[in-house]
């Protein structure tokens, strides 16, 4: 249910199955966690669900809830973020430039800021008078 409520496709595989030795052998040899319970705290083989993207291993349904309840659920089943975009050098180089060029004021700019301080000035005498 929490896959589908956020799009994430994914494969259930009922390794109960006629048929799914293959499948059973591989959850057994790849997990990392045995996943145990209050009966058995160290079962000899990893129980199910162990969650897997493609042959990655994530983790148990433990790690999993966490993930979902710490909404970091996207970097435990190793999915790359949606909005990640990748940005080039030139466009670092650029956005650099126009911030330098925006920071530091082009001659007319200073010009103009002279002379508003003289006219600030001249105002103020006038207005002593």
């Amino acid at each position: 249910m929490i896959l589908d409520s956020k799009n994430i496709k994914y494969e259930a595989i009922d390794i109960t199955e006629p048929g799914k030795e293959e499948e059973k052998d591989f959850m057994q040899t790849n997990s990392k966690n045995n996943g145990g319970t209050i009966d058995n705290q160290n079962p000899k083989y990893p129980l199910p669900p162990q969650l897997f993207n493609d042959t990655d291993y994530c983790g148990d349904y433990e790690a999993f809830d966490l993930a979902n309840e710490i909404d970091t659920l996207e970097q435990f089943l190793k999915l790359a973020p949606a909005d990640t975009t990748n940005v080039s050098s030139t466009q670092i180089e650029l956005k650099k430039d126009t911030t330098d060029n925006a920071a530091t004021p082009s001659s007319g700019e200073k010009e103009a800021a002279v002379e508003g301080e003289a006219n600030k000035e001249n105002n103020h005498e006038n207005q002593e008078v």
